[in-house]
């Protein structure tokens, strides 16, 4: 459990009631059956922010003056993350997707940019596929496009989340923060096992990312709990990295593939090298 513990650390840093940025308005958006927590900061373009796993917005406070100074950012925190209670029904990316789209849609936003790390990575992903029509852009960090893509260790210490893990973790700060703002906080088990049970699902969207027409962002650190080859892969399934750019740039993709030194899976989320990264590529007409 060491690379989860590392994580965990990597939250309490930024957890609840520590962020120095205040947003403009926060809410509850009521779609499939959730009462759908999000904070919105700055004004301009939507960018639609989401946590990893275990995470909640504050995790982001320390890019999110950058990222929204001159864009609008809507912070939201998942099914049973965070102020957002749990429902009965599994966690799944699919389900996380359509609660996004399900947003954008509440929010009257025609198109939205769609930002996700680890666990959001794979629910911004989802929402590209099963959502193309709402989204303008996506930016995926620290999230492969299949499961293999993973370093085997990593996942095997995720697969072990659930009532060991959820006792282990309350005698951290962590656990103290969730409960502080979680509207049912003895569905912390609950929380750790639905994400073992998630990550232990095989998944492979080859099939799907090579269909897609939103460009797309790919951001990972070079010391990532991610196989760097694996995101090479993925940024081809999207038409990168195929040919030469040439000298005027007539062989570029409408998609980017950024490797960040010296980040890993648990810091990267924060480093202002992501912002430096993701701006410009939102920015690209």
């Amino acid at each position: 459990m060491k690379s989860i513990l590392t994580f965990l650390i990597c939250i309490m840093i930024t957890s609840p009631g520590s962020a120095q940025i205040k947003p403009s308005k926060t809410g509850y958006a009521p779609v499939n059956g959730l009462k759908f927590y999000y904070e919105i900061y700055g004004s301009g373009q939507p960018l639609i922010l989401i946590h990893g796993g275990l995470g909640y917005v504050s995790m982001f406070e320390p890019i999110l003056g950058e990222l929204s100074a001159k864009r609008q950012v809507i912070a939201v925190e998942l099914q049973a993350h965070g102020h957002t209670a749990d429902i009965d029904r599994p966690l799944s990316l699919e389900s996380l997707a359509d609660d996004i789209a399900a947003l954008i849609k509440f929010l009257a936003i025609p198109k939205a940019d769609v930002m996700g790390y680890s666990l959001g990575g794979g629910t911004a992903l989802l929402t590209g596929i099963r959502h193309p029509e709402l989204v303008r852009k996506l930016v995926i960090v620290s999230f492969p496009y299949k499961r293999s893509g993973w370093y085997k260790v990593t996942m095997d210490q995720a697969v072990n989340m659930g009532p060991s893990s959820a006792e282990m973790m309350k005698k951290t700060p962590l656990y103290q923060s969730y409960i502080s703002v979680a509207p049912k906080p003895d569905d912390w088990v609950k929380l750790h096992t639905k994400l073992g049970e998630l990550l232990g699902k095989e998944f492979d969207y080859s099939a799907d990312i090579l269909k897609m027409k939103v460009p797309t962002l790919l951001v990972i650190g070079d010391a990532d709990a991610i196989h760097p080859e694996s995101e090479v892969e993925f940024f081809a399934l999207l038409g990168g990295g195929l040919k030469d750019g040439g000298w005027d740039g007539s062989g570029l993709s409408n998609s980017q593939l950024s490797i960040l030194p010296g980040l890993t899976h648990y810091n990267i989320f924060m480093s202002p090298a992501l912002t430096h990264a993701v701006i410009p590529f939102l920015d690209k007409p």
